[in-house]
């Protein structure tokens, strides 16, 4: 076992809706501001909130999730990510203790928290009340005892005085201290939309990182939380790991992947392309809304994204379609979740009902529905062989679309996916040759055998080899 301190703090809601990723982004920049090395990570299945944590400190941000990693996979990955930071910041998810059942605390921000020794910071929206508020934080301060939530961070509070009332109300009642609070103010607002907020990448400048963190040495007491991450508790990192993490082996030959990373497909989870690489992985990024040839690769990633939002983009790129369709038809290897899946279908019809014509490997439209929300964790398991593994093999992941599927032919699935209370869900897993596409966003770090058998593909169909070969 390895014990070590990491200054740690988790940071989490009553509910959605309360602004904790404000408050979340408003003490990142604060704390970088003062010279802190941050790093962040986010509990649950999300890309946008990590993407923006990313873009304040200049830290990959790591998943962390109860559901579909475990506590020992969940440790690894804090401890390899914090190592070489003066504090660790966890930004939680929906309600501190919502998570993938209403009777229990599996993939709850408050399961992490216990997962990792660490302190809570509570975010309450304190615009419409006084007293009430110390029997709000007395409740969720009590419901778990076993859970440390040591502070509580006021948000859309107009006035130090409205602050002072809620401040003197909680420490009265409660051991909970009071940090502060925000402002409401419109120019600190990201703006949001059917996935959630905009993206870091669309969010352009900095500017507004700099008004949160200027918003935060206001009326935050930093110092405060700095004395909270540092109350946390040595963790222990497990010997034994589902997904250890070894030195990639330096006699293989590269396997070059383009990996998709523009507007319209920017969702990865950090681990993932880490696993790909310790495989013996060189990521090259490239764009299909605005290249127009391929990069010289041996394997393509198309992650998710909002392809939806870019159709008419994507499809007037008719040379790069055209490209990815010969990648296919030459035998390459393509995985693609999700929003990468609906480029490789026939069609994107959007939200307005305008259909774009997108790749073409799947005989299928992709049709945008306004109230056709999929949302959940996904066990997937392997029915036939392919370029993820053998057949039986399972692996955890999240299904978020607002999309569905219109055949316009015979389309052949690979898996079956069941939702955490293991019912069925139904076919996933789109399989065209050495061409895999998922609704379903896995999570490699929970079946260490999906990153080595994809490698093993790249590797084994790679067309720039073959096409050295016959030359």
């Amino acid at each position: 076992m390895e014990s070590l301190i990491y200054p740690r703090l988790v940071i989490s809601g009553t509910h959605s809706g309360v602004g904790k990723t404000t408050v979340t982004l408003a003490i990142l920049a604060a704390l970088k501001a003062r010279g802190c090395q941050v790093q962040p990570f986010k509990v649950g299945p999300d890309f946008i909130d990590p993407g923006h944590h990313t873009a304040v400190t200049g830290r990959p941000s790591s998943n962390l999730d109860g559901w579909m990693l475990g506590e020992a996979v969940n440790r690894d990955i804090f401890m390899r990510a914090a190592a070489g930071a003066d504090i660790s910041i966890i930004e939680g998810m929906m309600g501190l203790f919502d998570g993938s059942s209403p009777v229990n605390e599996i993939g709850s921000t408050a399961e992490m928290a216990k997962q990792l020794d660490a302190p809570v910071l509570l975010v309450i929206d304190g615009s419409a009340m006084a007293r009430s508020a110390a029997a709000m934080v007395l409740g969720y301060a009590k419901f778990d005892l076993a859970l440390r939530v040591t502070g509580v961070l006021f948000n859309r509070v107009s006035s130090e005085g409205h602050y002072k009332l809620l401040k003197e109300a909680v420490e009265q009642e409660t051991n909970v201290v009071a940090v502060g609070y925000l402002r409401p103010d419109s120019a600190v607002t990201i703006s949001d939309r059917h996935l959630g907020l905009v993206t870091a990448m669309e969010q352009g400048t900095g500017e507004l990182y700099g008004w949160l963190a200027k918003a935060a040495a206001e009326t935050i007491d930093l110092d405060r939380i700095e004395e909270l991450a540092k109350s946390a508790a040595e963790i222990v990192r497990c010997d034994e790991i589902a997904a250890p993490r070894l030195a990639p082996n330096a006699s293989r030959r590269k396997v070059k992947v383009g990996i998709a990373y523009d507007q319209a497909f920017c969702f990865y989870y950090p681990d993932n392309l880490e696993l790909l690489e310790i495989e013996g992985v060189e990521l090259v990024k490239f764009s299909p809304m605005n290249d127009q040839v391929l990069p010289d690769v041996d394997m393509l990633y198309l992650g998710g994204g909002y392809p939806e939002l870019h159709g008419e983009r994507l499809a007037g790129n008719v040379a790069m379609r055209t490209a990815i369709r010969q990648f296919a038809e030459r035998g390459g290897t393509i995985y693609a979740e999700c929003g990468g899946m609906m480029y490789l279908t026939s069609a994107i019809r959007d939200f307005t009902g305008l259909s774009h014509e997108m790749v073409g490997l799947f005989s299928a439209e992709t049709v945008m529905w306004k109230s056709g929300l999929t949302l959940g964790y996904r066990t997937m398991d392997l029915t036939q062989d392919c370029i993820l593994g053998v057949s039986g093999i399972a692996v955890r992941g999240h299904e978020f679309h607002y999309s569905t599927l219109l055949p316009k032919g015979k389309l052949n699935y690979a898996c079956t996916l069941r939702d955490a209370q293991e019912n069925l869900k139904g076919q996933d897993g789109l399989v065209a040759g050495n061409t895999l596409a998922l609704y379903t966003h896995l999570h490699f770090a929970s079946q260490p055998k999906i990153a080595k058998s994809l490698v093993a593909s790249g590797r084994r169909n790679s067309p720039r080899l073959m096409l050295a070969q016959k030359g």
